[in-house]
């Protein structure tokens, strides 16, 4: 089998020649780690047997970007506007071990919007698909590899416009002017629907992955009857256009506790859930029995298991591999690997893995 006919057995229930192999990359700090215990080259030798995955060049960010510049620099950090006018702070060393520091937002009222936000976000804008997006669908027609649509941080709703307002402003204008947030939606709405029907015009992708990030440890940020009153129209609409056009699967990352809107995203098209963080009490062995083939999932292999070493990593796959040789399920960490994890441990997990899903030689 090709990979892309792997995968799409792989979410279809149907019989593969063996399992999907896909995994999360480690971070910078964890490559150093590696690299000093032993691993040679610049990427782990272990993730070169990933099956080949392609992603659509499609830009779904600003257009025009703001003005990128630095408004405040010391020893440790920099301050600055990033390109889509959000002021945060970053470390500038190891900056992947700390969360940003996010200073100010560009999005705080209805004249915000207006004048300086909704205009950078039109689908006719040149730019949002490469020079060469033709001889690109040409040779994706007869493709081996899945082909998805993944635009981290901009395909979504709720993700994305809380990225552009924060926290703090977003949620109570959900109460205190309601009527801006759902003018921003049906804008968000709109413009990735028509970027992604002039995409289905050309070529129909595998996967789409909207990116949400609506939920922390202990429960999502909003609720379902929020999540379907303000953005469920929305995500309906684009979701029946890629089930008439013929795309499979239809996935939100999120991070953190999402189980009480799974409900919804199934409600509204969404059928594929990842990245299943197990601190955040998402239990791909307890979703499966609740959800049965409705909902696909990747991820959930706890990152503090494979940190703990064999014995540990043993109980983890033990118990969720079953699960992925059942289907509808590609068994990877639970996000990306930090450097509590030693190189040892990770290429015991990765051997164990394989052989555990059957992976006898590649």
């Amino acid at each position: 089998m090709t990979s892309r006919e792997r995968f799409l057995a792989t979410f279809r229930f149907e019989p593969v020649d063996r399992p999907f192999l896909y995994e999360w990359g480690p971070w910078g700090t964890t490559l150093e780690r590696w690299k000093n215990e032993g691993m040679e080259g610049d990427w782990p030798p272990f993730l070169t047997e990933c099956d080949p995955q392609i992603t659509a060049p499609i830009n779904f960010g600003p257009l025009p970007v703001h003005d990128c510049r630095v408004v405040a620099e010391d020893d440790r950090s920099r301050t600055y506007i990033d390109d889509r006018g959000i002021t945060r702070r970053d470390l500038k060393e190891r900056s992947e071990t700390s969360m940003p520091d996010f200073v100010d937002y560009p999005l705080k009222s209805r004249r915000d919007w207006e004048e300086d936000i909704a205009f950078r976000y039109n689908a006719d804008t040149p730019g949002r698909f490469p020079e060469n997006w033709a001889d690109l669908c040409r040779q994706w027609r007869d493709r081996e590899a899945p082909l998805s649509v993944t635009a981290y941080p901009h395909l979504g709703m709720f993700g994305p416009i809380r990225d552009l307002m924060g926290v703090e402003t977003m949620l109570p204008m959900m109460y205190d002017d309601p009527a801006l947030i759902r003018e921003v939606a049906r804008h968000w709405g709109d413009f990735h629907y028509r970027i992604l029907e002039r995409m289905l015009s050309d070529i129909v992708p595998d996967c789409v992955n909207f990116w949400e990030d609506m939920a922390f440890h202990t429960a999502p940020l909003i609720g379902p009857a929020m999540f379907l009153d303000f953005f469920g129209a929305e995500y309906r609409r684009i979701n029946d256009m890629l089930i008439e056009a013929g795309v499979p699967i239809r996935g939100i990352d999120c991070d953190g506790d999402p189980r009480i809107l799974i409900g919804p995203y199934l409600r509204v098209g969404i059928n594929y859930l990842w990245p299943l963080e197990c601190a955040a009490h998402m239990d791909v062995v307890e979703l499966r029995a609740q959800y049965g083939k409705q909902l696909l999932m990747h991820g959930g292999i706890d990152k503090r298991a494979i940190a703990a070493g064999p014995p540990v990593i043993d109980r983890e796959l033990e118990r969720k591999i079953p699960v992925a040789l059942a289907g509808g399920y590609l068994p990877t960490c639970d996000h990306s690997m930090p450097p509590d994890i030693s190189y040892e441990n990770v290429c015991y997990y990765w051997s164990r893995k394989k052989e555990l899903l059957g992976i006898k030689s590649l």
